[in-house]
């Protein structure tokens, strides 16, 4: 990771151009946004133009411009803030960690400028980067959430803190914490609850469900220790056979027995809640099991309530709680900013 060279300047363009004719939206007819996405000097002027480069033969594998407030470029970026924008890679590189590794880079010279946080803005339909951000540590800014782009559609807004030194952190699990997840999450239900073994199996199994759904973490921010967990499904699917049209179902919620008490549980839940508002969904389901009364209580007051229609039996005839948070309906946004 390194700055681009004036003399690959025209090179970067290309590969940003390419990059976007290949994501979600597919190339853009717009010749402002053709003339931008090739302006790699005009961003170089602006702030820092990063590229990833193979260390063996010197290919170009992507690129990220991270740029300063009120400059040509910026969109979202406030005072104190730095922003980046057209994040990409070849089609060669994806899968790699090309993106995430540009994205550590750049959250590090926002550093070295002493601002308070990074900022970027992606189409809704950008979901893989969007789990990216999520993994890295960003969080989404709905209420900044007001530009639209033809084609596009009204833009998401993530938002990287680099001031924020103690309370939690929701954020995607990574790769190399699913052990931790799983020890976690083993130690949560085996202290609370006497469950057979292929039910504590199921639990610790973390790696499919981060693989096919979102598995969120809490992380104490000054420590870094991971101190709750729970999977929600990516959107448009489900968790679990509850959750239906409409509905947004929550599995695997636990927290580590060691900080019982901080309301950690309760932080994981409001998390899980407002994403189903995000995505304009009407309903927060989960399943509970009959002798999980802790659990119970904070669904509870939470505003949850039994669903027992939708409830199922365990061999003994005791049922597996069903539970439902009805959510009111989305408020539209307003005439977006252009």
């Amino acid at each position: 990771m390194r700055s681009a060279r004036p003399d690959e300047y025209r090179q970067v363009g290309q590969l940003t151009h390419d990059g976007f004719a290949t994501g979600p939206y597919g190339a853009s007819m717009d010749l402002a946004r053709i003339a931008f996405e090739r302006d790699a000097a005009g961003r170089a002027a602006t702030g820092d133009l990063l590229v990833a480069v193979d260390d063996a033969s010197g290919t170009l594998l992507g690129t990220a411009s991270l740029l300063r407030a009120r400059t040509t470029y910026a969109r979202v970026a406030r005072d104190g803030e730095a922003e980046v924008r057209l994040l990409t890679t070849s089609l060669a590189a994806r899968g790699r960690g090309v993106g995430a590794a540009l994205m550590v880079a750049a959250i590090e010279r926002a550093r070295a400028w002493d601002v308070d946080a990074v900022v970027l803005d992606t189409g809704a339909d950008n979901l893989v980067a969007q789990r990216q951000y999520h993994r890295l540590g960003f969080e989404r800014v709905p209420d900044r959430e007001t530009t639209h782009v033809p084609g596009v559609g009204i833009l998401v807004v993530f938002r990287y803190d680099l001031r924020a030194t103690d309370g939690v952190l929701v954020r995607l699990v990574r790769p190399e914490e699913l052990d931790a997840v799983a020890a976690l999450s083993v130690a949560a239900y085996s202290q609370a609850y006497d469950l057979p073994a292929d039910y504590l199996a199921r639990t610790a199994d973390v790696e499919p469900r981060a693989r096919a759904h979102e598995v969120w973490v809490a992380q104490d921010r000054a420590t870094g220790d991971l101190l709750g967990t729970v999977t929600t499904p990516r959107p448009g699917e489900h968790v679990s056979p509850l959750g239906r049209e409409g509905e947004l179902d929550i599995r695997s919620l636990a927290v580590d027995p060691a900080v019982t008490g901080r309301g950690i549980g309760t932080l994981l839940t409001t998390h899980a809640i407002a994403l189903a508002r995000l995505r304009g969904l009407d309903r927060v389901v989960l399943n509970s099991g009959p002798d999980m009364f802790a659990a119970h209580r904070l669904y509870e007051r939470l505003g949850f309530t039994r669903l027992p229609d939708r409830e199922t039996h365990l061999p003994d005839g005791r049922p597996i709680h069903a539970y439902a948070l009805d959510l009111p309906p989305s408020t539209p946004p307003t005439t977006p900013a252009k």
